[in-house]
């Protein structure tokens, strides 16, 4: 992937695509999917599309109670416990998925958190740099040999808009000098991004290629960190809670992009791409606003995610791969 990869390839669909829409006629009998998150909202809506479609679904689920009671009416589909910002757990729930298959067709990073009070985990870890990146980083690597074995596997990872807001903090990514609950969801995001580049560079031998995407702007537990206040004074709901923000998604439109990355032709032999409404977008001019569309070039810099490649590998312990 270069950056002159990182423009719009034509594709039919638009903001206002749904998850039925990008997988209308899509026969996926015979794959397996493996969604993080796919119990509530965006993940909720992933996995009724690949399911309906015909795809086997195992959902790692932090609350698996929780999980098996959203998908009691989803065939196709199984859950098994797992943390994200608990490696120990992330490697048990990798162990568990290698046990049921011989093969893995999608990774869906979908499960997140956003604007978090500050939280401290394993080794004094930021919490939102964990569950976002660390957890998923070493899901994909433990499960990698799986996605190896399949016949042209991708990985999908859900970033964020909101990666605008911050690089990667190499001077200090845990926010031991001062905490920020934006700038922090901002890093993760960014990491969210260049982990899809990386991988795409190490997997693309192997036929795995990976994209990271922004959902679009969409009101659902990814907000629960937030009080009602603070959503109501950036203009997303009123007092009630009802969405009156300008251009905002539905959750079936929101989860549209992920799938289109999951079964669109357009994307065979390509990877280590950011996408947003359903296409490739444009690399976008520091200082434009989020809502303009477009990602940063440091997101998506060959470099930049070596050198996050290489910090997270080392952080995690994680099981390397080997181009």
């Amino acid at each position: 992937m270069t950056m002159t990869d990182q423009q719009p390839l034509g594709s039919p669909f638009s903001a206002a695509t749904t998850s039925e829409d990008t997988v209308a006629g899509y026969d996926l009998s015979g794959m397996t999917a493996v969604v993080t998150g796919g119990y509530s909202g965006l993940g909720l809506e992933t996995t009724r599309a690949l399911t309906a479609a015909g795809a086997r679904v195992i959902v790692p689920a932090r609350r698996p109670d929780v999980a098996r009671a959203a998908l009691k009416e989803v065939k196709n589909c199984e859950v098994i416990p797992m943390d994200l910002a608990d490696l120990h757990s992330v490697r048990t729930a990798a162990t568990d998925i290698s046990d049921r298959l011989d093969r893995l067709d999608l990774l869906m990073a979908v499960a997140g958190v956003m604007a978090t009070p500050e939280r401290r985990v394993g080794p004094g870890w930021e919490g939102q740099l964990t569950a976002n990146h660390f957890g998923h980083f070493t899901l994909a690597c433990e499960l990698y040999p799986l996605l190896a074995a399949a016949d042209g596997a991708r990985v999908i990872v859900n970033s964020s808009a909101g990666h605008t807001l911050n690089g990667i903090r190499w001077h200090d990514p845990h926010f031991h000098t001062g905490y920020d609950k934006w700038l922090a969801y901002g890093q993760a995001k960014t990491a969210n991004a260049l982990f899809a580049v990386h991988l795409d560079a190490l997997g693309q031998g192997d036929g795995v290629r990976a994209f990271a995407l922004h959902p679009g702007k969409i009101i659902t537990g990814l907000q629960r960190e937030m009080t009602l206040q603070e959503q109501i004074d950036r203009d997303w709901v009123d007092e009630h809670g009802n969405v009156i923000g300008d251009g905002f998604k539905t959750p079936s439109q929101g989860a549209a992009t992920g799938l289109w990355a999951a079964t669109s032709p357009l994307l065979d032999g390509r990877g280590g791409l950011y996408l947003e409404d359903c296409d490739v977008t444009r690399v976008s001019a520091p200082g434009t606003p989020m809502d303009d569309g477009g990602v940063r070039a440091y997101a998506v810099d060959p470099d930049e995610a070596a050198r996050l490649w290489d910090l997270s590998l080392a952080a995690t312990s994680a099981t390397p791969i080997t181009r």
